[in-house]
């Protein structure tokens, strides 16, 4: 008799054999579908790490279709060929990042590892760029049904919040209120200007509360007919916490304080201008253990209430305010004509609104005199930038300097990916690029020294480790100095610049330029020359091109720096530190104390020694430094490390020092040191502002104009670049079509630009995010205006589109803060996999190389999983769940059919 498979019968329903059911013949084989895939390769067939390591390192093509074995073929053999070659490719980077990740790796294969792995990124980059799937999408980036630029524009924004000016009660009188308080209020509009004059000695006895006096100013302004206001606004303390040895404790918020704000209207422009002002010096220091950065502002001639401006305050201090996130250190800084700040920053990540496109961009930065940041500007460098010099123009334009690796303006990547070249970047007098220009030696450099000239160029000077273009090199690293001179067609025109004279010098051995300055038609370099102080003298020509004049050399620099060159009162001002106690600059004003000291000497501008040559020492018996040195109506202002301990390390206490000197006696006219967070203060950068220290200081009002409408252009505010783009491409065509940034180039018409690019299939909207603060104003809520960002999602009834980089160097997306993939709805027919590999990951610490090891793995995880999503079965729906009634009781008969047939 014949025997039934049980199992026939239960598959007749979609259903499968379970407890109950009677046993079955044996299963046939499961006929094949889909080649078999690399990882399920068994025995010899499947690679080991050290197969896989070679092959990396081999030079051959980490992603190669060609290697790709099928072993059985269908209407998906494209696509398996282009995941397994994928696959295989992502396999030799884990091997490359486990290796990198174990003990024993030398320096040079560390290095190895490194670039075969940086090239293995971009090999995988390009490969997803050019590929075409057909069963499924496989796209460089994520899979997501919506994309937000964390790039951000802001909006028009009228109002403008102080730091917190009172702890308490709203009815205690406010110290800073107290006695000889006056300024003006100067309002611009479309038929003019006045000026409203602010004296709260004229409140007579009233108590000069927060309310009280914001009712005296709000009367003034009314009775002038004008519409800003100042307002009182809450600043919520936040919890802080503190080390208890092995213990973190948190402790609550302390009391309510209370800040001004200025609220505007957009037909009104708004000056703070004081009664009386004086000079004000402003320290940008690093602060603390956890890499957080300061500026101080110091009034030395006046008399700063004390405690003002938040802790570890000091006698003379009149502020601090803190740098953004990501600010790695500031290497220099320069003064405004209007009392402001500006610095060059390097940054390690971008703030919250400005990504930076690299692993390190430089920043230009604006602070006003109450030390808000007003203007940020990124570079815009692919892979790493570093900022060593600014200078700024009687015009107020700026101009900043230094070393960049890899891509900055598109189109030119320079001679090497993996060198340095120097570059240099002028910006008009509100942060607007003017200009920039690289110019490489075939080895290292950087520049290190800029400067305007009174002939209209820009100079700037640095070291090189081989010939600067049209230069010889002389030996080891060379000092050179450069001239740029400026063109423009017309005054709508962009302003163009050209090299129009290098020179390069020093010895045969290892030579540097560390300041620069012009004076009329005579510049001047200071710098370590073979390990010694060196001073030239040049004469600028005609075409720009200096002319060595004459040499001074000082003497051993004992491992000490130049930090400042100048031209005071006829005399040439050269400063730094040295723990040589014999410089040849002149008579010894001030001895050497011990250890490193500051010096600062003073010379004829021929550099012919004289009997009017002068050295001062500044120090300690420890270690001292010059971080920067400025000279200001013929004094000189030091600041750095004060009086360390000899041997002391990085991460011990420091503190810092502040000191104005005469250098013609050696007199220390004013000093000050002060610590900071962690016991551990690092002045970076000074700045002398003429009349910068006034009353506005205690209320933290700025001097000068408040900004109400900053630049909306996309250049301006993130990080990417006039030429920079991305690819858009269209699902229904599968046509890529570049989007462009150009110069003018906004949120609103980068949005059409996209939405034109995909088809229609992406919706790309504005959105708005306000920023509100916790405070009351009255009944109403106070907002400080908020940002804009891109929203991209699929447009209605469309399935979406993909978002793919820009080449090497003009990526935007990275700029603005898009995350490159497939933005479209989930449950789209076609599946997406996503392979999610920046080309930041690196190998450079043990982080980056658990960071790129992850990233790796789930890449491949990403590859297994298309692999599945194209097997037949997976497109078939799945009968899961319970049998209705009717369904089981038919089994039930046909199970008791089956017992009574098989007896």
């Amino acid at each position: 008799m014949a025997v039934i498979n049980n199992s026939y019968l239960l598959g007749l329903y979609g259903l499968a054999g379970g407890a109950g059911a009677f046993p079955s013949a044996q299963a046939a084989p499961k006929p094949k579908t889909q080649p078999t895939a690399p990882w399920s390769l068994t025995g010899k067939e499947k690679p080991n790490q050290s197969d896989l390591l070679r092959a990396a390192l081999s030079g051959r093509k980490l992603v190669n279709e060609d290697n790709a074995v099928l072993d059985f073929k269908g209407v998906s053999s494209s696509d398996y060929r282009k995941i397994f070659a994928l696959y295989q490719g992502l396999s030799m980077l884990e091997a490359l990042t486990t290796r990198a990740g174990e003990r024993g790796v030398t320096r040079m294969e560390s290095e190895q590892l490194s670039r075969r792995f940086a090239s293995g990124i971009a090999e995988v980059k390009d490969f997803l760029s050019a590929a075409q799937f057909e069963g499924v999408r496989v796209v460089q980036g994520v899979s997501a049904s919506q994309s937000q630029s964390t790039a951000a524009v802001p909006r028009d924004n009228p109002k403008y919040l102080t730091g917190p000016i009172h702890d308490g009660v709203l009815t205690d009188e406010v110290a800073v209120f107290q006695g000889d308080v006056r300024f003006g209020i100067t309002v611009k509009t479309m038929t003019g200007s006045q000026t409203v004059d602010i004296d709260l000695a004229d409140m007579g006895s009233t108590p000069r509360t927060m309310d009280a006096v914001v009712q005296h100013i709000n009367g003034k302004l009314e009775e002038a007919g004008v519409q800003t206001r100042i307002h009182r606004q809450t600043i919520e303390a936040e919890p802080r916490t503190i080390k208890a040895g092995d213990k973190t404790i948190t402790l609550p918020a302390g009391p309510a304080r209370w800040g001004l704000t200025v609220a505007g209207v957009s037909l009104e422009t708004i000056s703070f201008t004081p009664a009386e002002a004086r000079d004000s010096i402003q320290v940008v220091q690093g602060a603390g253990s956890k890499g957080a950065h300061e500026v101080l502002k110091f009034d030395p001639d006046g008399n700063p209430v004390a405690g003002s401006g938040g802790g570890f305050w000091v006698e003379g201090r009149s502020g601090v305010s803190s740098l953004p996130d990501g600010v790695e250190t500031v290497r220099a800084s320069a003064a405004g004509p209007d009392g402001s700040m500006w610095i060059v920053a390097d940054v390690s990540a971008g703030a919250s609104t400005q990504p930076i496109k690299g692993q390190g961009d430089v920043v230009l930065m604006k602070l006003d005199s109450a030390g808000n940041v007003v203007v940020s500007r990124a570079l815009g460098a692919a892979s790493k930038a570093s900022g060593y010099a600014i200078a700024v123009d009687a015009d107020g334009r700026v101009a900043v300097a230094g070393s960049v690796i890899g891509a900055l303006v598109p189109g030119e990547a320079g001679a090497s990916a993996t060198t340095a070249d120097s570059f240099v970047t002028v910006f008009d007098a509100q942060g607007r690029e003017q200009w920039t220009q690289r110019r490489g030696a075939k080895a290292e450099d950087e520049a290190t020294a800029v400067s305007f000239g009174a002939d209209g160029r820009v100079y700037v000077a640095g070291r090189a480790k081989s010939a600067m273009p049209g230069t010889l090199a002389v030996g080891g690293w060379d000092g050179y100095v450069q001239a740029f001179s400026e063109s423009q067609v017309h005054s709508l025109a962009p302003v163009k610049a050209t090299a129009t004279g290098t020179t390069q010098f020093g010895t045969v051995g290892d030579d540097n330029v560390q300041a620069m300055t012009v004076d009329g038609d005579n510049l001047y370099t200071a710098g370590v020359e073979n390990g010694a102080f060196v001073v030239r003298h040049f004469r600028v020509g005609a075409t720009g091109e200096p002319e060595l004049l004459s040499v001074r050399n000082l003497g051993a620099a004992s491992g000490g720096e130049i930090a400042g060159l100048a031209v005071a009162d006829g005399r040439l001002v050269v400063s730094g530190a040295t723990r040589s106690g014999a410089l040849d600059a002149g008579q010894v004003a001030n001895a050497h104390a011990g250890g490193q000291d500051a010096f600062v000497a003073v010379l004829s501008t021929d550099l012919a020694a004289s009997g009017a040559d002068r050295v001062t020492y500044y120090g300690g018996a420890g270690d001292d430094t010059a971080a920067d040195v400025k000279v200001h109506d013929g004094k000189v202002w030091l600041t750095g490390l004060s009086d360390r301990a000899i041997g002391a390390k990085p991460e011990d206490a420091s503190r810092g020092y502040l000191a104005r000197l005469d250098v013609q006696t050696g007199q220390v006219e004013w000093s000050q040191t002060w610590t900071a967070a962690d016991g551990q203060a690092r002045p970076l950068a000074l700045t002398v502002s003429s009349g910068g220290a006034s009353v506005l200081d205690r209320l933290g009002l700025p001097q000068g104009e408040i900004s109400q409408s900053q630049s909306k252009t996309l250049v301006d505010a993130t990080a990417v670049r006039a030429g920079d783009r991305f690819y858009v491409q269209n699902p229904a065509t599968g046509r890529k079509t570049a989007v462009t940034i150009d110069a003018k180039d906004t949120l609103q018409s980068l949005a059409r630009k996209i939405e034109m690019a995909s088809g229609r299939h992406l919706k790309v909207t504005i959105k708005n995010d306000r920023d509100y603060l916790t405070g009351m104003d009255g009944d109403e809520r106070v907002t400080s205006g908020g940002v804009q960002r891109l929203s991209i999602t699929s447009a209605d009834g469309r399935a979406g589109a993909v978002l793919t980089p820009g080449e090497a160097g003009r990526d935007a997306l990275a700029g603005l803060g898009l995350t490159p993939g497939f933005i479209g709805k989930t449950e789209d027919k076609t599946k997406t996999f996503g392979i999610d590999l920046s080309p930041l990951l690196n190998l450079a610490d043990p982080d980056a190389i658990a960071k790129s090891t992850d990233q790796v793995q789930l890449a491949i995880k990403a590859m297994r999983d298309a692999y599945r999503a194209l097997a037949p079965e997976s497109s078939k729906p799945k009968v899961t769940g319970q049998a209705p009634a009717y369904l089981q009781a038919q089994l039930a008969n046909y199970q008791a059919a089956l017992a009574r047939l098989t007896g």
